[in-house]
């Protein structure tokens, strides 16, 4: 490990944001309190965009029958990757490697009408996949993994649109994070048995990706041997600080799992036919995600998502009451505040130990008689004493719009 580059294993630890425990087992981290509000601020936002966008949210369990695998073909293309069955009386189940074929069955569950469509579900679930130890690192390679899914059951001639729709949704994702993609792949099938012997869907759903890329004015390159075992797929790349690229997010095209589950919908015509599949993921898994943005922000996450938005510092005792105060306030506003006391060093000594909570209050005697704080952002900027409500209406409005300034 080079310690001069941002390292999400390092930082996560210092930070105090996750850590794990041989008892619990390798590529199992737990969450610590700090990084359990970064995960479920992201995991909050990303519904929050996904409902905007129109989709609805289900639950499906982590559990099924092998048979459901052996239907979607994972058995027989993914087995490999997967946890091996467990009987359960007359029953195996299995440690579910993916989400789509949950997603197949509620689709399934009741009679569709072309009406309905395009049907966008999606779901923040937990998967499993048998990972070896020699690959497992930190959080971006994990046992247990829950990501951030979707699936879209649409005509043929909305599929186009929609898989455009969720690029520009991983886009707009990309900017609130303050992250960026080093460039986007078209993913298509390579050599040998790992891939379902379809050509006639392979094309078709390789030209629909191209047309995406194409109406979204996307560069990308191809790559083959590098699409999901069902059909190909747009990956979204990341670079960590040393240049390693790894996936984040996806978007793929599927005319093989809807006929294996022999999914339909009743058309205009009154006839029966068959939807198109669009897999979406906007921040992939949040193991991974985390482990980007601590890397590519060192720590300082954007202010919406930092575990401690204001730190309140009162320069003596006399001043804790007026600082705590303030808190209240803040919290009350549903932000993330902290009092940082005298008990706990010196003033400077508070201030560096917060330097990388977005906002700092700092309260005298001046201030304190005034109803004023002393605002420093995380940046070195100091834009004034301000009003305590004037300091809260300005911090609020910032993180209600997320993004990655601090300042007006």
């Amino acid at each position: 490990m080079n310690d001069k580059l941002p390292d999400h294993r390092r930082l996560g630890r210092e930070l105090g944001l996750f850590d794990t425990d041989p008892l619990m087992g390798a590529g199992l981290p737990y969450w610590l309190p700090d990084g359990a509000v970064v995960r479920h601020t992201l995991e909050e936002y990303v519904r929050d965009a996904e409902r905007r966008a129109g989709y609805r949210h289900v639950y499906s369990p982590a559990l099924g029958k092998r048979e459901l695998y052996e239907i979607s073909g994972h058995w027989d293309h993914y087995r490999d990757d997967m946890y091996p069955p467990m009987r359960l009386g007359a029953e195996e189940v299995v440690l579910r490697p993916s989400l789509c074929p949950h997603h197949a069955l509620i689709y399934r569950s009741r009679s569709r009408s072309y009406r309905e469509l395009p049907l966008r579900i999606a779901e923040l679930g937990a998967m499993h996949r048998a990972e070896l130890s020699g690959v497992l690192g930190g959080l971006t390679r994990v046992r247990a993994i829950h990501l951030n899914d979707a699936h879209i059951f649409c005509t043929l001639d909305q599929a186009v649109a929609e898989a455009r729709a969720a690029l520009e949704l991983i886009a707009r994702a990309y900017a609130d994070l303050g992250i960026q993609a080093v460039r986007h792949r078209l993913s298509l099938p390579g050599a040998g048995g790992k891939y379902v012997a379809a050509p006639e869907l392979w094309r078709r759903a390789t030209g629909l990706l191209r047309e995406v890329l194409a109406e979204a004015g996307v560069a990308y390159e191809e790559a083959e041997g590098e699409a999901a075992f069902y059909g190909p797929k747009i990956d979204v790349q990341i670079a960590d600080p040393a240049g390693r690229e790894s996936t984040l997010s996806t978007v793929q095209i599927d005319f093989h799992q809807p006929a294996r589950f022999d999914l339909r919908y009743t058309g205009a015509d009154g006839a029966g036919h068959r939807p198109v599949m669009v897999h979406r993921s906007v921040i992939g898994s949040v193991e991974r995600a985390v482990a980007h943005l601590v890397e590519t922000h060192g720590g300082a996450f954007p202010a919406w998502l930092a575990p401690v938005q204001l730190a309140v510092l009162p320069v003596a005792e006399e001043q804790v009451e007026p600082a705590a105060a303030l808190v209240r306030q803040a919290l009350a506003l549903g932000l993330r505040a902290e009092l940082a006391g005298p008990g706990e060093g010196t003033l400077g000594a508070r201030i560096r130990a917060a330097r990388l909570v977005p906002y700092q209050a700092v309260i005298g005697a001046r201030e304190a008689d005034a109803g004023l704080a002393a605002v420093r952002l995380r940046d070195g900027r100091r834009p004034g004493p301000l009003p305590a409500a004037e300091l809260l209406r300005r911090v609020a409005e910032r993180v209600a719009g997320r993004g990655t300034g601090l300042w007006d």
